[in-house]
C-alpha cells in the first residue's frame, strides 16, 4: 500500500486509475479505507473517474496518533492543513470530494475555508452538534468499554484504543457542544449532493436543510428511507445510482 506524507505524518492510501475529475473519499471518524469495502472501487468503476482514499492521521494503516488526544478541532485541523497537503502531493487540483460523516463535515469545512473543490458529496454530514447525536456516542462509549468493540476495530486500525478516543473523547467533550460549522456554508459555491438516512441515530435532517439553506451554489438533497447512519452501506445501491448521476451531471 502506498503512502504519502501530510502535516508530518505517514498517511496510507489507494488510487484507482481513470479519468478527471479525481474523486476523493474521506472517511468517518472510525473510518478507513478498509472499511469502504468495495465502494469507491464501484463508484470509480461506474463513473469512469480516478478514486483515491486515504487513512487520516490515527486511522487505519496511517501513523497511529503519538498525541495524548486529537482535540475538539480535529476535523478543521485535517480540512485546513492535513487534507490541502494530501491533495496536493497526489497533484489533484480539484478534487470531488466524497465524505461520510465527520469525513462530510471535513469536506464542507476545506471547501468552505476557499479551497478548491469540483462538487462535494456528502453522506450523512454534521455542520451542528445535536443531542441525538451525543447520546449515540455515548452508546458507542458504553459498548467500546463493555462489548467487543475494541477487537472489531482491531480489524481496520493500528491501535484501536487510541483511534476510538481520537473520535470518541473530542465529541463528548463538554467543549464541543459548541461545535457548529454553518458559517463555511455560504461559501460553498460548488455543487452540492447530501445524503442522509431517515434511521441515522447520529444526526437529523436538519443537517441536510441547514446546508441546503446555506450553501451558496446548487445543493441536492437525498433522503433514503430504511437506512441509518452509513447511506453507502444500508443502501448502497441507491447511494451508488446518485453519486453516478450527480458525478456524470458535473461534465454537463
Amino acid at each position: 500500500m502506498p503512502f504519502v506524507s501530510a502535516a508530518g505524518h505517514s498517511l496510507a492510501y489507494e488510487r484507482f486509475a481513470g479519468r478527471e475529475p479525481t474523486l476523493v473519499f474521506l472517511h468517518e471518524g472510525l473510518g478507513s479505507i478498509r472499511q469502504w469495502r468495495d465502494f469507491p472501487q464501484r463508484v470509480a468503476q461506474a463513473t469512469g473517474c480516478t478514486a483515491i482514499v486515504y487513512d487520516r492521521y490515527g486511522y487505519g494503516s496511517s501513523d497511529v496518533l503519538a498525541e495524548d488526544r486529537a482535540g475538539i478541532r480535529f476535523m478543521h485541523d485535517e480540512a485546513l492543513v492535513s487534507l490541502p497537503q494530501v491533495l496536493a502531493a497526489l497533484e489533484i487540483a480539484t478534487p470531488v470530494l466524497i465524505g461520510h460523516s465527520d469525513g462530510a463535515s471535513i469536506a464542507l469545512i476545506y471547501a468552505g475555508a476557499g479551497h478548491p473543490a469540483r462538487a462535494l458529496a456528502v453522506m450523512a454530514p454534521h455542520v451542528f452538534v445535536e443531542e441525538t447525536g451525543l447520546r449515540s456516542i455515548e452508546r458507542a462509549r458504553e459498548q467500546f468499554e463493555t462489548g467487543d468493540l475494541p477487537q472489531r476495530l482491531g480489524r481496520y486500525h493500528k491501535d484501536p484504543r487510541k483511534t476510538f478516543h481520537l473520535w470518541n473523547d473530542a465529541w463528548l467533550d463538554p467543549e464541543f457542544r459548541r461545535w457548529n460549522i454553518e458559517e463555511y456554508l455560504p461559501r460553498i459555491a460548488c455543487p452540492v449532493l447530501a445524503i442522509q438516512g431517515e434511521q441515522d441515530e447520529y444526526g437529523t435532517m436538519a443537517q441536510l436543510e441547514s446546508i441546503r439553506s446555506k450553501v451558496k451554489g446548487p445543493c441536492e438533497l437525498l433522503k433514503l428511507g430504511d437506512c441509518g447512519h452509513s447511506p453507502h452501506r444500508d443502501q448502497a445501491e441507491a447511494t451508488l445510482a446518485a453519486l453516478v448521476r450527480f458525478v456524470g451531471s458535473l461534465a454537463r
